[in-house]
């Protein structure tokens, strides 16, 4: 029963701070939903007792105010008490309506920031930050939907099941209406208005178009890919042509012999005998003793549009910095990894040997038929290795199967993730509860912020976080602190969780040292040396003797 009562009241705490951040309230579904979403367990219902979130619910009259909205539909909102009440107000202000400019924002923050912030206009990118973003995979996504032809709106959410395996739930990421999802990507999807209804085109596409119609007849013809081919990838006319060339290699490296020295490998298991098979050729173009380099880092004080991309803690988190030219990187580089890794043949050639899968090793993986840089960070087993996302900062069991070498030409990118802590701040209990993690998590949930960068500490950046939605600017230390989860220190105190683990630290090159602001690609006629040679000539590299 005592044990019962304490989860009852972490529960209480922990449902009224995802009850005051949303605004109109919850159903008891969107509950479940978003206490999954954020704790990664379900509402511990049945070691409390209770058949229902609703029957839960009402065994919260302090905490919860159950309401009727307009159709019938129960609405779950939060019941201020004395340390929240403030917390409410702001998120009761909260504006539906983005503002129209950054400049009226990024002055509005300035001035009411407690201490001189010098103001670089510069670093302080184009933002609308009451508006909800899309992640760069989802992005990335309805691109690739896209791809092989334009597509009517109304028959988006089946096109995008029947892709994907999963429906399109928009709402999640903080959007009304698919209309506001395609604003925020007109940049890149068109809304033509056609007899049948609004047909998606992507820009590329428009472009493209254009162009042919420019090209003379029977250039066109000489260019034009086949149909079926189109269908199938897409991709710029060059990295077809690629990919093509590849195929032609791996086919004239007689594949069938392979094939019989494997079989013959096996054979020789079965048989008992001791026998290895011959080490596989590594390509040339292969990754193998080199490591991304991070972003230059940020000026001091200066204003910056960010986007949090993965939370442990407000001491532990990891952002994307706000930048139209960035985002477009990222996308274009996972468009043509996805290009080229999908297909067979080249994505065969790059099979990473059992010597290569070790702690360390840059090289990419695919998840849901997306292709991602990692870095392992450890072997688990004989199928398993765990990996760091350099691009999005979290770790991640995968299996070893679905590592490949990374192209050098895949090097070039900085790792897009930047390692952060909250300014300022400590928690209370020493470590940050549970409860303070999912108010931050809430806080921070697919918006686009304006970061005030304090300092960089052992490689850490340390900087406030804002919300400039709501009619009074929200700072997320003074939530914390409000919330009675945090004290605010006026100094940065070591973050412990980096202290324990920082994979960014460990395996990301900090800008300007690494040399790979111009990577050289290999000599493709050189074979490859033992791995001793292998890493004197790297360390040569990382000192700059051979670039």
């Amino acid at each position: 029963l005592k044990q019962q009562a304490q989860l009852m009241e972490v529960l209480k705490k922990e449902v009224r701070a995802m009850l005051i951040a949303a605004k109109a309230g919850l159903t008891p579904e969107q509950l479940e939903e978003q206490y999954m979403a954020m704790v990664c367990k379900p509402l511990p219902l049945r070691d409390l007792g209770f058949q229902s979130t609703l029957e839960l619910v009402t065994q919260m009259p302090e905490v919860v105010q159950i309401c009727s909205s307009k159709n019938g539909a129960l609405i779950l909102k939060a019941i201020a008490d004395d340390s929240t009440k403030g917390i409410a107000r702001l998120v009761a202000n909260q504006k539906v309506k983005t503002r129209k400019t950054s400049k009226k924002t990024a002055t509005k923050a300035n001035s009411t920031f407690p201490t001189k912030i010098s103001k670089n206009p510069q670093s302080f990118q184009t933002l609308s930050a009451g508006t909800p973003v899309l992640p760069a995979v989802v992005k990335a996504e309805l691109q690739d939907l896209l791809s092989s032809s334009p597509l009517l709106l109304a028959d988006l959410d089946k096109a995008f099941l029947r892709r994907f395996g999963r429906a399109f739930q928009y709402r999640q990421y903080g959007f009304l209406s698919m209309f506001e999802v395609l604003r925020s990507m007109s940049d890149s999807i068109a809304v033509e208005q056609t007899k049948a209804g609004s047909l998606l085109v992507l820009r590329k596409y428009l472009a493209s178009k254009i162009e042919q119609q420019e090209v003379p007849q029977s250039e066109a013809e000489e260019e034009e890919m086949p149909q079926s081919e189109a269908e199938e990838e897409e991709g710029p006319q060059g990295e077809v042509q690629e990919e093509k060339g590849l195929q032609a290699e791996v086919q004239e490296e007689k594949v069938p012999q392979a094939e019989a020295q494997e079989e013959e490998m096996l054979q020789g298991e079965h048989q008992g005998l001791e026998q290895f098979p011959p080490t596989p050729e590594i390509p040339p173009d292969a990754v193998q003793d080199r490591s991304l380099c991070s972003l230059p880092p940020l000026k001091s004080r200066c204003l910056v549009g960010v986007i949090v991309e993965f939370v442990v803690s407000p001491s532990q988190f990891y952002i994307h910095v706000c930048s139209t030219e960035a985002s477009y990187k990222l996308q274009d580089l996972m468009f043509e990894m996805r290009h080229v890794y999908s297909h067979k043949v080249a994505s065969d050639k790059y099979i990473m040997p059992e010597s290569a899968v070790r702690p360390g090793q840059l090289c990419c993986v695919m998840v849901s038929k997306w292709w991602y840089r990692v870095i392992i960070h450890r072997v688990i087993n004989d199928q398993e290795v765990e990996v760091f996302y350099a691009d999005y900062g979290h770790l991640q069991i995968v299996q070893k199967s679905w590592l490949r070498f990374l192209k050098w030409h895949y090097l070039k990118l900085p790792a897009q993730a930047i390692p952060c802590s909250l300014a300022w701040v400590k928690p209370v209990e020493g470590r940050w509860s549970s409860a303070a993690i999912l108010l931050f998590k809430h806080l921070c949930r697919f918006k686009e912020l304006v970061g005030i960068v304090d300092e960089y500490v052992d490689g850490v950046l340390y900087l406030f976080l804002c919300d400039t939605s709501t009619k009074e600017d929200v700072y997320f230390h003074s939530v914390l602190r409000d919330m009675g989860y945090a004290d605010v220190c006026g100094e940065n105190i070591p973050s412990q969780e980096f202290e324990e683990l920082n994979p960014s630290a460990l395996y990301v090159q900090p800008s300007g040292k690494q040399g790979n602001a111009e990577v050289v690609e290999p000599d493709l006629r050189l074979q490859q040396e033992s791995r001793d040679a292998d890493s004197e000539r790297a360390t040569l590299k990382l000192n700059g003797a051979e670039l």
